[in-house]
């Protein structure tokens, strides 16, 4: 594939996007517009659209590359989806409607009402901590592979094309923010579904499948096994641990993060959101299915054409690059660029928003509006799209993938300090926490988790954590608030 078309696609595709740019966010740009679309959006584009934002360009790689991983992964990823499902209902049904009630702008908002000043700020930070880590992280392994199959052609350094395309996603978004990201969202998660089917297609016909002679190959392949119910204590595949760790890290970084959250808050009502998630919910699962059905069939096509590859993320892009054609070829670059850039572009409008509204008090101001909030509010884009770039660089710089998981591991750590604030807050509403201890106990957690992660296997018997150790932080981070409290005082009325 000639890395000439594939740049020229990349270019016509940032054209498209910047012209619905202009196209939705009008004359007008303000802060309204770009935090919540003027709480007026179609639950219908949101739900679609959301499926864009919630599966990266780390999932449209890695999860087919894992199907045949060394690991035995095969279809366990599966039982992870049907937690995050569990996790969509549970925020659907208690976080929704608690975010609707306080008609908040940043979800953040709920921690200062229930624990306190610090406590607010606390949560605040950890969000764009996390965010702003896992979303550089997403888009460095993404544009590694921009890198390799597009840019070395042209002697173009790797800082550069960071810089194109998070140039590229501000040009998008800096205008309209989520008014223009559900619209641009909803054309990406098209490509993206077109590219997985589409994918299934051209791989099919090299192998001389049709559609029942295909499903019965997957099926009797060595990578269709969904359910592992091994010992519980050694297998980090069980059933248990990969449903709970699903269920409770999509009720942590789904319905706890500013991100997703701030598109259902866009929506007239909360009957209109809880529609939006529930059909959200169905999409993601069916999508997830026809991706490990990607994995398996590539990894059919790999062993019957002796393709090899030094890593299980580099199977995708080499055989639909390198093997399969043109057409095959722009159609991952599609997909590939659709989930990418839905992801990232969110999350930018994100970090603003959360920056804005919970460190500046952007919701406080009677001018929120004014042409001086506005500039404010390009500044604060501007700067996290430049923390992204140096965040990306430096992933780059240290060139070690063990150090560079390590540090988005943490990061994804520092969520479950939210599952604790979020739940002491709904459920020790009798208690008053120490409010300034607050972001202490959340990064003490973190920390003995990540302890936890290292020395599980020595300390407990060979028990290794996966996705459950989420859960372990929320409960530390509970039991340090517990620990800290005191029973709220009341007044007598008399």
């Amino acid at each position: 594939m000639s890395p000439a078309v594939l740049l020229l696609f990349i270019i016509g595709y940032f054209v498209v996007l910047v012209a619905i740019s202009f196209l939705t966010a009008g004359k007008s740009s303000d802060n309204d517009t770009f935090f919540v679309a003027n709480r007026n959006s179609k639950w219908y584009l949101v739900a679609f659209g959301m499926i864009g934002t919630a599966l990266s360009g780390v999932t449209f790689i890695s999860v087919p590359g894992k199907v045949g991983a060394p690991t035995g992964d095969q279809f366990a990823y599966f039982q992870f989806v049907l937690g995050n499902a569990a996790g969509f209902i549970v925020v659907c049904t208690v976080l929704l409607p608690l975010y609707y009630r306080l008609r908040l702008t940043s979800i953040y908002g709920y921690i200062e009402s229930a624990l306190g000043l610090w406590s607010y700020k606390t949560a605040a930070g950890i969000f764009l901590i996390s965010r702003t880590i896992g979303s550089a992280f997403r888009l460095y392994l993404v544009v590694i592979i921009l890198q390799k199959f597009i840019f070395d052609s042209y002697h173009v350094p790797f800082a550069v094309t960071v810089l194109i395309c998070l140039a590229l996603i501000w040009s998008y978004t800096y205008k309209g923010g989520l008014k223009t990201i559900i619209i641009t969202d909803s054309l990406q998660t098209l490509f993206l579904v077109a590219s997985v089917f589409l994918s299934i297609f051209f791989i099919c016909r090299s192998l001389n499948l049709d559609v029942v002679s295909a499903f019965e190959t997957v099926k009797n392949s060595n990578y269709s096994k969904i359910f592992f119910f091994n010992e519980f204590v050694i297998s980090k595949f069980h059933f248990t641990k990969q449903f709970l760790g699903g269920m409770f890290i999509t009720i942590a970084m789904v319905g706890l993060d500013q991100d997703l959250m701030q598109k259902n808050l866009s929506l007239k009502n909360i009957g209109e959101a809880q529609k939006n998630m529930f059909s959200f919910t169905a999409i993601f699962v069916v999508i997830n299915i026809f991706f490990l059905s990607v994995g398996a069939l590539l990894y059919i096509y790999a062993v019957k054409n002796g393709i090899t590859v030094a890593k299980t993320d580099y199977l995708y892009p080499t055989i639909a690059l390198n093997y399969l054609g043109t057409a095959p070829a722009v159609v991952f670059m599609l997909g590939l660029t659709a989930a990418t850039f839905a992801t990232t572009d969110s999350a930018l409008t994100a970090l603003t928003t959360s920056f804005c509204v919970d460190f500046l008090n952007f919701n406080k101001r009677a001018d929120s509006n004014s042409k001086q909030a506005i500039a404010t509010r390009h500044y604060v884009h501007v700067a996290f799209s430049g923390l992204m770039f140096l965040t990306i660089v430096f992933f780059n710089t240290i060139n070690n993938d063990a150090v560079v998981s390590a540090i988005f591991k943490v990061a994804s750590y520092t969520y479950g300090p939210l599952l604790g604030l979020y739940s002491f807050g709904l459920l020790m509403n009798s208690r008053q926490v120490n409010d300034k201890l607050v972001p202490f106990i959340c990064l003490i957690s973190p920390a003995i988790c990540y302890f936890l992660s290292t020395e599980s296997a020595r300390l407990f018997g060979g028990y290794v954590f996966d996705n459950e150790l989420i859960i372990v932080n929320g409960l530390i981070t509970f039991a340090g608030l517990l620990a800290t409290s005191k029973p709220k005082q009341t007044v007598a009325v008399i």
